[in-house]
């Protein structure tokens, strides 16, 4: 169970526990700690929970209530007898908690969890079983969640539901797993089973049975995940991060690998869109968040030059509040690494109640936005463990280009010459991502020595702008210092007054090949900023030799074309967020304040 939570981390650790079923027919035993799970595992070798015939475990992202011993899951209902765990947030839970205390029902906590704990069990105390119980309390509950539950009376069973809020089973020899990921019991089993809404699943040791809210048996095809419990660990590196850093090469070569159909023609993984639909598409909307929205930005400028179809790139979480403009016609493109982004996942049910058809790119097999998706593209980047996201950002880009080149063939932009051309460029880049990688020991050593810094701009235009986008974030994600990102021609119209003496700009330079008038431009920024004393890091492609003599210190990557220069520029500065917060002191793996999929609104 510890090591299941412990690939679960990633998503909350605020606090964690773990309730077993044992011989006691009327009381389950618990344990749970606030703070990360190495507090947890501190109190399991000092008493050791007793062996059990079912158990559920949690790893928490406080929203109601803050990380304490009482609010940690799993919490507790009928005498001890009964434990509930839950991700998500249960939006009329104080109506509920009202009503339980009015029936003299007492409560631990501060959470709206146990809430529906507490109405579990009063259903089960009304003669129904786990399942049904857990069913009557779904009908009762608003909101996104996910809930899992265990009672003494029935000793080989846990049971579950999911709302808005993921939940996949694991299917084994003897033994049945539930999980918010694969990677919960990938060690175990890579054979999976996916949830619809508003289903009820019962596990036991032999086998599992899947509900609806009505009680209708759901049949459902299980799948095969693709990599291996090896792909979760750290492989020798010392961080999560830095190892999803070193695996972009084979996460991009994976995403591109396979494309093409027996006519040779680019393919999507699923698809239900017409081609003709496609071919007729007269915009293209972008909806993501955080980082994949930065990716959505890369995708733009390549995806409308090859397509001459206009892309706009939204913020899910603004999207569906400003009554955007959608038709048939229009083609809403959904970015998320883990596919369960709440904001992203309401984004598309608004498209698709509008009439427009939606894509989905992400990485992960069986998630809410790949199911609800009317075409699908995976990452195939495997599990990204670290919070901040670094191969996922690689993977979606790639991803997002073979979208614009598969539109561009569809639609006749590009003849078939253009396109294998496209096609050969893209099939360089892991080669030329891992000489980033080989060559990034400078980089390392310049983000120590800057880890006193309090604040650090980055600047980009074109491509490289949502690039100097992501670096900021990633430093604020990392290193809790001040980082903004701004497009490099908005220099003088206000940003230049941060510059003062000693403050540290991260340059990202178009190439001189083909943007003459872009790389002139940007030479000019970086003079300006010089002048007023900034200590300037130009990212710059091999052979620049204007670079060299205007960077204080210049940071070298392979010569690329133009549209796909993202894939090489962003790396550099995941390295040096990486470096400087180690050299702080602090977890880059799971940064404070942050979980690594976003399952609430």
């Amino acid at each position: 169970m510890l090591g299941g939570l412990e690939r679960l981390e990633y998503r909350g650790y605020d606090s964690a526990g773990i309730a077993v079923v044992t011989s006691d027919p009327e009381k389950l035993a618990m344990a749970k700690k606030a703070g990360k799970l190495t507090n947890l595992a501190k109190v399991l070798a000092e008493s050791p929970l007793p062996d059990g015939t079912a158990a559920i475990g949690h790893t928490r992202w406080a929203t109601h209530g803050g990380p304490t011993d009482s609010n940690a899951h799993p919490h507790l209902a009928a005498g001890g007898r009964i434990a509930i765990i839950h991700n998500g947030i249960i939006e009329n839970y104080h109506s509920l908690r009202t009503e339980l205390m009015e029936q003299g029902v007492e409560f631990q906590s501060e959470t709206d969890t146990e809430a529906a704990g507490h109405l579990l069990a009063s259903f089960v105390d009304k003669g129904q079983t786990l399942a049904q119980a857990m069913r009557s309390t779904a009908l009762r509950l608003e909101g996104a969640f996910t809930l899992l539950a265990i009672d003494a009376r029935e000793p080989h069973t846990v049971v579950g539901t999911r709302r808005n809020s993921p939940l996949v089973v694991g299917l084994g020899d003897g033994e049945n797993f539930l999980g918010s990921d694969v990677v919960a019991f990938i060690e175990y089993t890579r054979t999976a089973l996916e949830l619809d809404q508003d289903e009820i699943v019962e596990i036991t040791p032999e086998g599992v049975t899947v509900t609806t809210l009505t009680g209708a048996v759901v049949e459902r095809e299980p799948f095969e995940v693709t990599w291996d419990a090896s792909a979760a660990q750290k492989g020798g590196f010392a961080t999560f991060m830095d190892k999803e850093i070193h695996d972009q090469p084979a996460a991009v070569a994976d995403t591109l690998r396979g494309r093409l159909d027996d006519h040779g023609r680019l393919k999507l993984d699923e698809g239900t869109i017409p081609e003709a639909l496609l071919a007729a598409v007269d915009k293209i909307i972008v909806v993501a968040c955080g980082t994949a929205a930065y990716a959505g930005m890369v995708a733009k400028y390549a995806v409308e030059h090859w397509t001459r179809i206009p892309v706009e790139v939204e913020l899910a979480h603004e999207f569906r509040y400003r009554d955007p403009i959608l038709t048939a016609r229009t083609l809403v493109v959904a970015m998320s690494q883990s596919g369960e982004t709440m904001d992203t996942i309401m984004a598309i049910r608004h498209a698709k109640q509008q009439g427009s058809p939606v894509a989905a790119i992400v990485n992960v097999q069986g998630s809410t936005i790949a199911r609800e998706a009317d075409a699908v593209l995976y990452t195939r980047a495997g599990p990204e463990i670290a919070v901040a996201s670094t191969k996922a950002f690689l993977a979606q880009i790639s991803a997002a280009y073979l979208l614009g080149i598969y539109l561009a063939e569809l639609r006749g932009n590009k003849f078939a010459d253009e396109i294998a051309s496209l096609l050969r460029d893209l099939d360089e880049m892991p080669s030329k991502i891992q000489r980033v990688l080989d060559t990034a020991e400078p980089l390392r050593d310049l983000a120590r020595d800057m880890a006193s810094e309090k604040t650090v701009l980055f600047l980009g235009r074109h491509v490289g702008y949502p690039v100097a986008l992501e670096g900021a974030l990633k430093l604020k994600e990392l290193a809790y210092i001040h980082a903004e990102g701004f497009a490099a021609g908005e220099l003088k119209h206000g940003p230049i007054a941060l510059i003062e003496e000693g403050q540290p700009v991260f340059i990202v330079l178009p190439s001189p090949r083909g943007r003459e008038v872009l790389h002139s431009k940007v030479i000019s920024n970086i003079q300006e900023v010089r002048a007023r004393g900034a200590r300037t890091v130009v990212i710059a492609e091999e052979g620049d030799e204007a670079a060299a003599q205007f960077a204080d210190h210049l940071v070298t990557v392979p010569q690329t074309p133009t549209l796909l220069m993202p894939l090489v520029t962003v790396v550099p500065l995941q390295i040096f967020a990486h470096e400087l917060a180690t050299a702080k002191g602090y977890d880059v793996d799971q940064p404070r304040n942050l979980a690594k999929s976003v399952t609430v609104e």
